[in-house]
Parts: structure tokens; sequence; C-alpha cells
């Protein structure tokens, strides 16, 4: 297979090496590399005959396997709100679709928040302003003030865990 590339983002090009189904590489000629313009990356080619590159000033590569890696397309992306987040073409949906995820967000949201309620209710009620009962395990002073602590913790994160929830379901539309 014959190539010529140039990349300018690169300092080096790798080029496709014609693969045998077997996976030994099939001799396609002598590859050169270019001298680049100023400012450009050097040029691999095959394409170009041995004195053309004697003239030009090429080199040849041998003995290191040559490979091209292709980059893929991107997808064009549209204009958005905000510009650190973009958002595809081809992201719009349906309005009902839409209002569906909405409902079905909210109620998960929801049952969440019940959940974290129940949660923080007992965790409270254990609490019990900062003096729960002890337990019969408890019999050195300063495990029952690690759970107290851990409890009091638990409590901080259910609060905050309960905060945020109610974020969210204030961020989805009625």
């Amino acid at each position: 297979m014959k190539t010529t590339a140039t990349f300018p983002w690169m300092a080096c090009v790798f080029l496709l090496s014609a693969a045998a189904p077997d996976g030994s590489v099939a001799q396609a000629g002598a590859v050169f590399r270019c001298p680049g313009k100023a400012g450009e990356a050097d040029e691999f080619t095959n394409l170009i005959s041995a004195d053309q590159a004697r003239g030009r000033g090429c080199r040849t590569i041998e003995g290191a396997p040559v490979t091209v890696i292709q980059g893929s397309r991107t997808r064009p992306l549209a204009a958005s709100a905000s510009a650190s987040t973009p958002r595809p073409v081809d992201s719009r949906v349906d309005a009902t679709a839409q209002r569906q995820r909405d409902t079905d967000a909210r109620r998960i949201l929801e049952t969440e928040l019940g959940r974290e309620e129940d949660k923080l209710t007992t965790l409270r009620r254990d609490y019990n302003n900062g003096e729960p009962e002890r337990r019969g395990n408890e019999r050195n002073y300063q495990s029952y003030l690690d759970r107290v602590a851990q409890i009091k913790a638990a409590i901080a994160r259910s609060e905050a865990d309960l905060a945020a929830i109610k974020r969210e379901i204030a961020k989805i539309p009625p």
C-alpha cells in the first residue's frame, strides 16, 4: 500500500504497512523520511523514487516496522447554553419521553428521600441528644464515646444526603 502522510501536530508519523492475513508484513518498497518545511513535521512516504528522495534530502527508514494509527471522526456539537457541557447535535428527546423520564426521576428521588428521612429519624432516636443508652458490651467508656461519635457523624452525613436529594428534586421540572 502506498501512502504519504504529513501531520503538523505530530513530530513522528506512522505508516500502515500492508499486512498479510497470516500476520506477516508484505514488502511495499522503501519508506523515506523527508524533512518538513519550516515549522512542519517530517513527511513519511513511499511514493517517490530513490533519486527523488536523495534530491529532497530524505533518509530511508530501515529495520523498523511502520504503523498507521488512524483517528476517529468526532460528531459535530451543537451550540449549548453552557459552553462547559456541549451537547451532541442529535440529543433531542421527544417532550413526552422527557416528561416520563422526569416523572421517573422524581419518583426515584422521592423514594430515596423517604428512606433517608427514616434513617435520620432512627439515628436521632438512637443518639438521644448526645446521650445514647449504653450497651452491655460497652464496659469501656471509650468504646461508648466512639459509638456516640459514630452516630453523630452518621447524622451529619444523613442530613447532607437529605439536602442533596432535595436539591436534585428541585432541579426536576414539576
